[in-house]
């Protein structure tokens, strides 16, 4: 019995740990400003389906030249992909069709993007869409940005 709620209490004080390490993390995270909810699904084919698979939810943050993508649901200290403002290509915007409706947030917007060949989606809200083309434009002179 002794050993039973030992070990219950030992797995409960780790999920305790853990959630105070994702919650830590995200902190640290947006500690610096500049950060948007976003989805991301990388590698979209030339017609993508709309079924909601592929799709990660996390967060992005603007840190100069560069947007840092995190996942949410990860313990890692570094952003999962970093995509570059000069190698972005805008390629379209459109609302979220079918079960991708469910797989992303209420309000979100879908930007589909190009990142140095490789074609990826991005999933966000109006407000977050409206500043990350500001910041795509607002490119300092002499960088190629493709809006």
């Amino acid at each position: 019995m002794v050993l039973a709620l030992t070990v219950c209490g030992i797995v409960v004080a780790l999920m305790v740990v853990g959630l105070f390490v994702f919650g830590l993390r995200r902190r640290l995270i947006q500690r610096s400003g500049g950060t948007f909810d976003c989805s991301l699904r990388w590698g979209v084919p030339e017609k993508p389906d709309t079924n909601g698979k592929g799709w990660s939810y996390g967060v992005a943050r603007y840190n100069g030249d560069r947007v840092e993508w995190y996942r949410v649901f990860s313990y890692a200290p570094r952003p999962r992909r970093v995509l570059e403002r000069s190698a972005i290509e805008v390629a379209g915007r459109r609302d979220p069709e079918g079960e991708e409706e469910l797989a992303l947030l209420s309000d979100a917007v879908i930007l589909a993007c190009r990142h140095r060949g490789t074609r990826l989606e991005l999933a966000m809200s109006e407000d977050a869409l409206t500043g990350f083309l500001a910041w795509l434009e607002a490119a300092p002179p002499g960088q190629r940005v493709n809006v």
